[in-house]
């Protein structure tokens, strides 16, 4: 009786009479504001309406083919670039690091080789260095004579130092400035020293071509490199970069040799990369011991997460308040560790889904070196009485570096998105419009007569269930449970 009333329901209250859905289908397609849609139902002439089907047809089939094609275009993450240049009436000063290329005073100790060999372990953290077997021997006598051995404390006492007489010279836009104005810090070429590594508010050029003039004598007669080991240079190398970012060599480093003078012509360019899927950064990510995100920084807490976890110790060289790790951990332990991050790829760089993807931005700074002789004859007499020294002295040991603005503007990179949503949107709107003459509320017209002639059909399979063979009852033909129970009784 309940299916039975439902049934009287669905056949008197939803489902309306034939003719009366033929009346909803006629107005549909006369009223809607789909185009060419009535002109087909309206028109009496059979050729009209087969040419105003084509029409239609060929119209919908092009808005189908040019909204699909907007689609695979937006979800391809197109990006597009653009440069702009502004000027400003001042720029601030990157940071500036500088490091002698020989690394370790020759006094130091009677076996420099095993310090230099010690050091490209240490060093190795950052810039790969491979060990030659023959040396193999000598470091781990080495090792075992001088287990309290610190390599930190050795290359801080007797590596390169910055005092008024290796710093002859320094002024910063007019202004003097001192070796206290330097921050000392740990690179592949042991102790370097940061100009602007606080930035400071005040170190800003408002002029171009005045910036950093610097004059350092090397000392070479102290400070010498092994040329067995494939250190044959003298002079300064230095790194220009963001204040707020750690000095990186492998790649970057700029070289003045002794005796020369290097003008260095700076730019500043920020780059702005669109996150995924658009670009390669992630916003989110944070580092612990840096201020702002950089690739070096993430990969230097990387590795120190992992050697920390492997070792039980963290190199001082990397960044972290672990336990420092001393020599026989360092060779036992820690460079075998940093082959295998890179054999197996633990601390990878650049894409999304690497453990450093690129930062969303950027700053670097291009920079144009001409170098020149330095000093003439003049100048070379002058040094040589207020040093004290041979003209010969001051031309193998005397370095002159000057860093300025080219002109007082930044260039900025940006990365965006070449179709947006809005975009996409106005893209199908106009598509739909152009060849159908459609808009949102044709969409709507379109969804309500799909959703209403839906119901409909659910409505008749309903009506239509009772009268379906009840596959589950038993065929007529068959016997029952109870007669074959019977059967099996009665024999």
């Amino acid at each position: 009786g309940i299916l039975e009333k439902i049934r009287l329901y669905l056949i008197t209250k939803l489902l309306p009479h034939l003719e009366d859905r033929r009346k909803y289908h006629q107005e549909f397609a006369s009223s809607t504001s789909f185009h060419g849609v009535h002109n087909i139902v309206q028109t009496q002439s059979k050729t009209r309406k087969v040419l105003w089907l084509l029409v239609v047809v060929g119209c919908l089939a092009i808005v189908i083919w040019q909204i699909c094609s907007r689609f695979i275009y937006y979800f391809s993450w197109p990006t597009t670039t653009t440069v702009v240049v502004q000027y400003v009436e001042n720029v601030k000063f990157p940071a500036v690091t500088f490091c002698n290329l020989n690394r370790f005073q020759a006094y130091a100790v009677s076996n420099l080789k095993v310090i230099f060999l010690i050091w490209n372990i240490v060093s190795g953290l950052l810039h790969k260095f491979a060990i030659e077997d023959k040396y193999s021997q000598e470091l781990n006598d080495f090792l075992l004579a001088n287990q309290n051995f610190s390599i930190k404390e050795f290359t801080r006492k007797n590596g390169f130092y910055l005092n008024s007489s290796t710093l002859l010279e320094c002024e910063f836009f007019g202004k003097p400035c001192y070796p206290q104005d330097f921050e000392h810090v740990f690179t592949e070429y042991g102790n370097c020293f940061t100009f602007n590594h606080n930035d400071l508010p005040a170190r800003r050029v408002s002029l171009s071509g005045r910036g950093l003039h610097l004059l350092f004598d090397v000392q070479q007669e102290q400070f010498t490199d092994e040329p067995a080991l494939g250190y044959t240079d003298a002079g300064i190398t230095f790194v220009i970069h963001s204040p707020k970012e750690l000095p990186r060599f492998d790649g970057l480093g700029l070289l003045t040799p002794v005796g020369m003078h290097a003008q260095v012509s700076i730019r500043q360019l920020k780059s702005i990369i669109q996150e995924y899927p658009w670009g390669e950064c992630k916003p989110d990510i944070k580092l612990q011991y840096h201020k702002i995100y950089s690739t070096n920084g993430c990969l230097q807490e990387c590795k120190a997460r992992y050697i920390q976890d492997w070792c039980g110790c963290l190199p001082f060289i990397l960044p972290g308040n672990g336990t420092e790790c001393d020599l026989l951990k360092f060779y036992n332990c820690v460079y075998p560790a940093i082959y295998d991050i890179e054999i197996k790829g633990l601390c990878t760089v650049g894409t999304h889904n690497s453990t450093c993807p690129s930062p969303c931005e950027e700053t670097d700074y291009p920079t144009t070196v001409t170098y020149s002789s330095f000093g003439g004859e003049k100048a070379i007499k002058y040094f040589s009485a207020k040093l004290k020294k041979s003209p010969e002295y001051i031309r193998q040991n005397l370095v002159r570096i000057d860093i300025k603005y080219h002109d007082l503007s930044y260039k900025i990179t940006q990365q965006q998105k070449a179709l947006t949503v809005s975009e996409l949107l106005a893209d199908v709107g106009g598509q739909l419009g152009l060849f159908c003459g459609a808009s949102m509320i044709t969409i709507i017209e379109l969804l309500e007569y799909i959703f209403t002639n839906f119901c409909w059909m659910c409505i008749f399979l309903l009506l239509k269930a009772p009268e379906m063979p009840e596959w589950n009852n038993p065929s007529q033909n068959q016997p029952t449970h109870k007669e074959k129970k019977k059967g099996i009784q009665e024999c």
